[in-house]
């Protein structure tokens, strides 16, 4: 297992009016955090918030390509990414208050709980439970880039990202998150970087994802 410290390479915020950071996820061109009540469209390049829907986000944010996906409590709402509306919403897999992370990758859901210390993967339409990973800390947010599942973690005041392998939840790499610094929500970019959510800080943070060795090849999503 490689670990090393985690290089973050940009701090965004506090921004007025938002105390907590829950789940982020990226469209392409925004970052989208979920704050509470409403989910903020920020823009990387410049720090500014450009947009707001009024939905309810407590937990994990995720996208597929059209939609928006977002843990609000109990449920898994589809949220219309041009009209802000709910179009669907399934059952959370823990129920109230123990899912943190969501993440979308090959057409199903990836949701992390913080509680249960598991990551499942669910069937976007129904909720049914097709896989589960278990890990031996806190899970909070989860991402999928180049084949790889990433996961940030949150414990005693320590927070990690850890890539782990997709089938057997061995922890493959770790980056360390400086002392008091911690990770909710956690999103690629599709790229060399990682957004995170800070949580109470009410901040989001760029870390550098740092480029896999040639001799280890990714781990498939597919079995």
């Amino acid at each position: 297992m490689n670990k090393s410290a985690a290089k973050i390479i940009r701090e965004y915020g506090p921004f007025p009016g938002v105390n907590n950071v829950g789940g982020v996820t990226y469209d392409g061109q925004h970052v989208w955090l979920a704050v509470g009540d409403k989910l903020n469209a920020l823009d990387p390049a410049s720090g500014k918030t450009l947009r707001s829907i009024d939905v309810a986000a407590q937990a994990g944010t995720a996208f597929d390509g059209q939609h928006l996906f977002q843990i609000a409590d109990d449920r898994i709402q589809k949220i219309d990414l041009k009209t802000g509306r709910v179009l669907a919403s399934i059952p959370a897999p823990a129920g109230a208050g123990g899912d943190s992370g969501l993440a979308w990758a090959e057409g199903t859901l990836w949701v992390g709980q913080h509680r249960d210390r598991k990551i499942r993967q669910i069937d976007p339409q129904t909720g049914a439970i097709l896989r589960t990973i278990e890990s031996n800390r806190h899970v909070t947010g989860v991402t999928w880039v180049d084949g790889d599942l990433w996961h940030g973690t949150w414990e005693d005041d320590a927070s990690e990202l850890r890539r782990v392998d997709p089938r057997s939840g061995e922890v493959l790499e770790v980056l360390e998150m400086p002392p008091g610094v911690g990770v909710s929500g956690l999103e690629s970019d599709g790229g060399d970087q990682f957004f995170c959510g800070g949580g109470n800080s009410g901040k989001v943070r760029a870390v550098r994802r740092p480029k896999r060795s040639a001799e280890v090849p990714a781990d498939a999503m597919s079995e």
